[in-house]
């Protein structure tokens, strides 16, 4: 029987790849430009491309030294007809108004030349300035007279009760040893010298029992007799560990009942020294809140005629704003008639230069007005990425492939671990009837003596008989009705069951192989 294993795939050449991917990427961008330079023809004009009027850009890849030919393009654009000739009349207009604007500057100098027109003499003429605000507002009033002195003192009550009697100490502690571990242990010395002798007894009684039913020392048998005779030896030394301890934790509970009735008459006198010292601090309490109500009382009064005074020097003060606010609106009414007089003798100044300004303006043309053009976008193929993808697949097919063989080579070899001795020959039990989940995983070739190798099915599968299991859960190897057809005295039936001859089914392996 033999196997043929796979050859690796070959990996990717790559600066071919990156060539292609060049390539790749260049057809796609010429593509691109041919899609999204399109020509345009609108009302007032045209647009339009051609690669005609400029040599393509020659490109050389430098990895591959391959030479592509890039177009350049060129964008043309044109007017229509009327627009054409609304050209041609703005532009003899435009000169038009360039005579006549020169004609309107030399009048401008002319009047700029004039005395009686210059800005000095139109200041002469305008209403006067405000006069600035303030005259005859008196002062702004910043204090007003005393009106007492706050109380910032209470009379002297005394200090607080701090401390009180002593109530005794708290009981911490309780029993000559706090666990009473002696107590527990003459509890279970007690109990171990009644027990002791009663289960070496049933010991020794165990033992002659298992010697009078020929169950022999050392046998699975006796160890596992033993073996229960050794738990219940352990619970019964675990039951006295427990009664100790429930009677340690007996004499405990009755030694913190003990402490806990201590404790609770220390408390008692605690809490009625604690009771008295409160009483005292309350009544003191009570007389210090008393003198702070009588402060507080004379402290609002003094309050009361701080805020009037107050009240009276912000009356004074916003008497004075008022007057204020009077005299500053008068000074912006005077200011406000001499600026508007003074801006309707500059809009007249203006008006020739303005003049002048709107001639030299003149009307443009109306260019065309052309729509975006769309990014129509060719998705680029990405052959490197492709090439290196097909690589990684066909080595994950090789790396399955190669586990596969091993697999079959492993489940193959290991028939010759298992089975039942018939004679000198090993037989392996190979009968599909006594196997389950049976999953196909490969071919191999079986010899034949003056024929041809024959193809031979190799399949993973479990036991139904887990006896038959020999601890694995899945097996590897052939059924023994495909061999039989292969080779009839490779395989042998006992008990009903098919088994294949394992030595010969290897050498037959070994033989084509």
């Amino acid at each position: 029987m033999g196997l043929i294993f796979p050859d690796p795939p070959q990996a990717p050449n790559p600066i071919l790849t990156a060539g292609a991917q060049t390539a790749q990427n260049i057809g796609t961008a010429i593509t691109g430009s041919y899609l999204n330079n399109y020509n345009q023809v609108t009302p007032t004009g045209s647009l339009t491309y051609d690669t005609t009027s400029r040599p393509a850009y020659p490109y050389t890849d430098p990895l591959t030294g391959q030479t592509y030919q890039v177009p350049q393009w060129t964008a043309t654009q044109t007017l229509s007809p009327a627009g054409q000739r609304l050209q041609t009349t703005n532009e003899a207009t435009t000169q038009t108004l360039a005579d006549l604007g020169q004609y309107e500057a030399t009048s401008l100098s002319d009047m700029l030349r004039d005395p009686s027109r210059s800005l000095a003499s139109t200041y002469d003429f305008a209403p006067m300035a405000g006069t600035v605000p303030g005259a005859n507002i008196p002062g702004t009033q910043y204090g007003w007279g005393d009106v007492g002195q706050q109380q910032r003192s209470l009379p002297d009550r005394g200090l607080q009760q701090t401390t009180f009697g002593e109530a005794g100490d708290i009981t911490r502690s309780y029993g000559p040893e706090d666990d009473f571990s002696s107590d527990r242990q003459r509890v279970e010395e007690s109990l171990y010298q009644r027990i002791n002798p009663q289960l070496q007894q049933d010991r020794d009684r165990l033992r002659q029992q298992l010697a009078d039913q020929g169950i022999q020392y050392g046998t699975e048998a006796y160890d596992r007799a033993i073996a229960a005779a050794d738990r219940q030896t352990t619970d019964a030394r675990l039951a006295v560990t427990a009664q100790g301890g429930q009677e340690q934790q007996r004499m405990m509970d009755m030694a913190a009942q003990r402490a806990g009735f201590q404790n609770a008459a220390q408390k008692q006198a605690y809490d009625q020294a604690l009771g008295r010292g409160q009483f005292a601090n309350q009544a003191q309490i009570e007389q210090f809140q008393k003198d702070v109500g009588s402060g507080t009382f004379a402290n609002q009064a003094q309050k009361d005629a701080f805020t009037q005074e107050a009240s009276r020097a912000q009356f004074n003060n916003a008497a004075q704003a008022q007057e204020l606010a009077r005299q500053n609106t008068q000074f912006n009414a005077q200011n406000t008639s001499r600026g508007n007089y003074l801006t309707e003798q500059a809009a007249l100044r203006s008006a020739p230069i303005n003049e002048i300004l709107a001639l030299q303006s003149g009307s443009q043309v109306q260019q065309p007005n052309f729509v975006n053009t769309g990014s129509n976008q060719i998705a680029n193929t990405d052959v490197a990425g492709i090439i290196n993808n097909r690589f990684s697949q066909d080595l994950d097919i090789y790396k399955q492939q190669t586990s596969n063989v091993n697999n079959i080579i492993g489940g193959l070899f290991g028939l010759a671990g298992s089975g039942a001795k018939a004679g000198a020959q090993v037989y392996t039990a190979s009968d599909r009837r006594v196997k389950k989940n049976i999953h196909r995983v490969g071919t191999v070739f079986a010899a034949r003596k003056h024929d041809e190798p024959k193809k031979l099915p190799i399949y993973s599968y479990e036991y139904k008989d887990r006896h038959e299991d020999n601890g694995a859960a899945r097996h590897i190897g052939p059924m023994a009705q495909d061999m039989e057809k292969i080779d009839p005295g490779a395989v042998k039936t006992i008990s009903g069951i098919k088994h294949i001859k394992t030595k010969r089914v290897l050498g037959d392996i070994l033989r084509v192989a």
